[in-house]
């Protein structure tokens, strides 16, 4: 298996990215934007996560095996939110024992 190999550059700038995004999280939470704050905060951590994950993890330079375990672990993550959601959500509020 032959290794992708890229320039110091990318990674640096990959790295700046993140630290940029870090600082945009943290001045999005002193912002009042309501309910859009979460959202917000979520878009960039989702961001970050896949920009780890494509260069640092190298799975954009990977076979296409490695893309399915990805893309079956994201998809899978999805049900598990989606079903721990629907729990939460159809639980009745303030009834205890």
């Amino acid at each position: 298996m032959s290794e992708h190999i890229l320039p110091t550059r990318v990674y640096y700038l990959i790295f700046a990215t993140l630290l940029l995004c870090t600082y945009l999280t943290v001045q999005i939470a002193f912002l009042d934007l309501g309910r859009l704050n979460a959202v917000v905060a979520l878009t960039i951590a989702v961001f970050k996560a896949v920009l780890v994950v494509l260069f640092f993890m190298h799975v954009r330079y990977s076979p296409r095996l490695t893309w399915l375990v990805v893309i079956g672990a994201v998809f899978w993550l999805m049900i598990l939110l989606a079903l721990t959601s629907g729990d939460y959500l159809t639980r009745s509020r303030g009834t205890f024992g």
